[in-house]
Order: C-alpha cells, then sequence, then structure tokens
C-alpha cells in the first residue's frame, strides 16, 4: 500500500543518512542526528504508516488521528530515545577517542544510565495513569498492575547494572 512503500522509502532514506560515509551525512556521527533517525522513523514514520495501513487498506475504515495513536507515538518517542541513549554506554571510549560527542561522552556513563531508567519509569507512569481512565474494569486491572509490575521490575534490574561491565 502507498503507507507502506512511504514507509519503506522513509526507512530507507534514514538508514542511509545514518549509516553511509559521504558528505553531509553519517550521521551516525553526531549524537544529536543519529538520535534523530531512530525517533523519526522507529517512533513516528513506523508508527504513523503501519497505523494508516491497517485503518484504511486491511480494516477499510476512516483513518483517524486518535488518542491512542498519539500516545503510541509519545510511548514510542520515549522508548526510542532512550535506546539511542542506552546505545551509546558501552562505547564511551571509543566515543571519546574518536571525537564523537555522545550524551554518554558529555555526561558520563551513570548519568545516562540513569536518565534512561527515569525516561522509562515515566513511560509506565503514563501508561498506568492512561490505562486507570479505561473505562473496562478488566482492561483497568491488567494495564495499572501489568505497568506497575514492570517498572518494578526494572527499577530492581537497574539498580544491578554494572555499569563498568559489557556483559552488565
Amino acid at each position: 500500500s502507498p503507507p507502506v512503500l512511504l514507509c519503506l522509502l522513509v526507512c530507507f532514506f534514514f538508514g542511509t543518512a545514518y549509516s553511509i560515509d559521504v558528505p553531509l551525512f553519517r550521521w551516525k556521527k553526531n549524537a544529536f542526528l543519529a538520535a534523530l533517525c531512530i525517533v523519526i522513523v522507529r517512533a513516528i514514520t513506523v508508527q504513523l504508516t503501519v497505523f494508516y495501513h491497517i485503518q484504511q487498506y486491511v480494516l477499510g475504515r476512516p483513518v483517524p488521528f486518535s488518542r491512542s495513536l498519539a500516545f503510541a507515538i509519545i510511548c514510542m518517542t520515549l522508548f526510542v530515545t532512550v535506546i539511542a541513549l542506552f546505545k551509546d554506554i558501552p562505547d564511551v571510549d571509543g566515543d571519546r577517542d574518536f571525537g564523537i560527542q555522545t550524551m554518554s561522552v558529555t555526561l558520563g556513563k551513570k548519568r545516562v544510565f540513569w536518565l534512561c531508567i527515569s525516561i522509562l519509569l515515566f513511560a509506565y507512569g503514563s501508561a498506568v495513569v492512561i490505562g486507570s481512565s479505561s473505562s473496562l474494569l478488566l482492561s483497568k486491572l491488567v494495564t495499572v498492575t501489568g505497568h506497575c509490575i514492570l517498572a518494578s521490575i526494572l527499577w530492581f534490574r537497574a539498580t544491578s547494572v554494572n555499569l563498568e561491565s559489557r556483559k552488565s
């Protein structure tokens, strides 16, 4: 469908801009541009185009911009921002040696790690708030309980991470 084709083209463009080593590209050398690529592709383009495809071409419905779609885009933006920040934590020494100013190089591994954990906990908290507003009791219980459990697991696992160990 046209939305899926658009998704593939946008992913191809940003994937190329991120990776290819030619003038004006190789955006992964710049922390902001690298994060921007990840957010545009994973959080915005994929969410919008797949939603549009499913609504229009699978279900045959009109394509509304709903609260659930907005929430999905916001949550995915938070998650992919964390991915963009987390991916640089193990590479601080190499990034510093090659002059790549990631947030991990600038702020340090520990600060970036806990910033990421805080962002994820905020996302879980947002899901709890949204879930608690559901009119269906079962949905409310599953959403609130599930996200509280996942946030707790995240917190307890995060406290045991050794940032000096790549494996950890």
